[in-house]
């Protein structure tokens, strides 16, 4: 007998495949009309339980981070490109046998490790175009003293002996298609010397191709034209883009309190299960409440952090406790930043696939909240 959605318990995560190979099947079409390849950002999403979904679609993977370098590796496949703002010896030691691009940050690093990794692996440079799409400065690549990327007046064309390519990651939920084609062309001019050298050029990822209404075949025909005019591959690293609208935080209410407004208090915080929305002050939306609403409530935290809360919204009927919230949109930036503040229940990873029929990918318990302190 299959599980019965209704009767888990929260907070959990339900990632449903439906939603996710709709987003495949746009990023197939953007690949196929570009000549572009996709690798998936595991910095956004690294729920490796999903992706005998994702590998007929992509690539391969890119990383941040020697761990998600091997996970990567292990259970994905495909081209592995390990990228770090700062690789330590035992970093390139550990990433070196598992990659086949190693993307370095600075010239410094790259002089550190080149004779090592030279021959095993197809090395690149992060390069920072001083231009970038980003709704946050603290998410903006390009942001005045960027330590990410290496500039342009502190380049010449002998880099070209050491390395294939270049990586530019210069947006952040890039909605506009001239936006990012207007990057492309100050790339195009600015860097033209250079990519007339190189075999590959990634564009990063934070391209959301898969909004509602974008033009993906415009984006598709302005990423061929780039390609075949300065005769390199390119790369995408979408990570958001892929998984977007896939999965729901699933919580419960088991408050409510009143102190001039109403707060409904659910068994989940943004400080240890949806991370971002803190961060970046981007209230959740749930798939309960209604734009007409009557009955507004902000839908708080049950941390002890005074300010945890993930949005004010209003419903249709007055919430009860026992009642469930779908926080909607909780794929990305969500599980990779899972922690144990507070000492909070960790959410269960469910993953609803095509057929109806509820997977449970990880569950967690006491024993992994104590081994993360101590043996």
């Amino acid at each position: 007998m299959g599980i019965n959605e209704s009767q888990l318990a929260t907070p959990y995560f339900m990632i449903d495949e439906s939603t996710l190979i709709n987003n495949l099947e746009t990023a197939k079409l953007l690949k196929d009309i570009s000549g572009a390849k996709l690798v998936l950002a595991l910095k956004c999403f690294s729920t490796w339980g999903t992706f005998e979904t994702i590998k007929p679609y992509l690539d391969g993977t890119t990383s941040s981070g020697p761990f998600e370098v091997r996970l990567g590796h292990e259970t994905f496949g495909g081209e592995t490109h390990a990228y770090s703002v700062g690789y330590s010896q035992q970093d390139i030691d550990a990433v070196l046998p598992l990659s086949d691009k190693i993307i370095f940050n600075s010239l410094s690093q790259l002089d550190a490790y080149y004779q090592q990794c030279a021959e095993q692996a197809s090395l690149g440079l992060r390069i920072n175009p001083e231009k970038s799409y980003a709704g946050q400065d603290l998410a903006n690549p390009a942001r005045p003293y960027s330590r990410l990327g290496v500039k342009p007046d502190l380049l010449d064309l002998s880099i070209t002996e050491k390395v294939d390519g270049f990586m530019f990651h210069m947006n952040c939920e890039n909605k506009d298609v001239d936006a990012f084609i207007a990057i492309l062309d100050h790339i195009s001019v600015t860097f033209a010397a250079y990519l007339d050298k190189l075999n590959w050029l990634s564009l990063g990822g934070g391209i959301f191709f898969t909004y509602p209404n974008y033009p993906v075949e415009k984006l598709a025909l302005a990423l061929k034209a780039f390609s075949e005019k300065h005769k390199v591959q390119i790369y995408l690293e979408p990570g958001e883009a892929i998984i977007t609208r896939s999965a729901d935080l699933v919580v419960t209410v088991i408050d409510i309190v009143e102190n001039g407004k109403l707060t409904a208090i659910v068994d989940s915080a943004t400080e240890a299960h949806r991370l971002d929305t803190l961060i970046y002050k981007e209230p959740a939306s749930i798939y309960e409440a209604s734009e007409e609403g009557q009955y507004p409530y902000i839908i708080g935290s049950c941390s002890c952090l005074a300010g945890d809360q993930f949005c004010e919204t209003q419903f249709d009927q007055p919430l009860q406790i026992g009642q469930k919230l779908h926080i909607m949109d909780s794929a990305g930036y969500t599980m990779v930043k899972l922690n144990w503040f507070n000492g909070l229940k960790m959410p269960s990873i469910y993953y609803k696939r095509i057929d109806g029929q509820i997977e449970l990918l990880n569950e967690f318990g006491y024993d992994d909240f104590k081994r993360t302190l101590g043996k």
